[in-house]
C-alpha cells in the first residue's frame, strides 16, 4: 500500500510527524504526473471559485499491475473496511 499526494516531501514529513507515523509510504507527485495518469484532478468549487483539486480516490492494483477495484469520491466512514474486503477477495481469487 502507498499514498500519493501533490504536496512536497517537506509537507509530507510534517504530516507524518503530526500523525506520529504512517504505516505506508507517501509519495510526492508535485508535477501531477501520477494524478493526471489516474484522472484524479477535477474541477472543484471552493468558496464560489472554480479550482483544480484532487478527487480522493483509492485504486487497488493487482499483481499484474491492473486496476482490480477503484473507489472515487472517497469518504472516510467505512472506506478502510471496504478496501480490506476487496483485498481479501482479490487475494482469495489468486491463491
Amino acid at each position: 500500500m502507498l499514498g500519493v499526494s501533490r504536496d512536497d516531501l517537506k509537507s509530507h514529513a510534517k504530516f507524518i510527524k503530526a500523525l506520529e507515523g504512517l504505516p505506508f509510504p507517501l509519495l510526492s507527485d508535485v508535477d501531477s504526473q501520477v494524478c493526471e495518469a489516474y484522472d484524479v484532478i477535477k474541477d472543484k468549487n471552493m468558496y464560489g471559485k472554480l479550482v483544480k483539486g484532487i478527487e480522493r480516490s483509492t485504486f487497488l492494483i493487482d499483481r499484474q499491475g491492473r486496476i482490480a477495484a477503484l473507489w472515487r469520491k472517497v469518504k472516510v466512514d467505512g472506506h478502510a473496511q471496504a478496501v480490506l474486503a476487496a483485498v481479501k477477495e482479490l487475494t482469495a481469487r489468486n491463491e
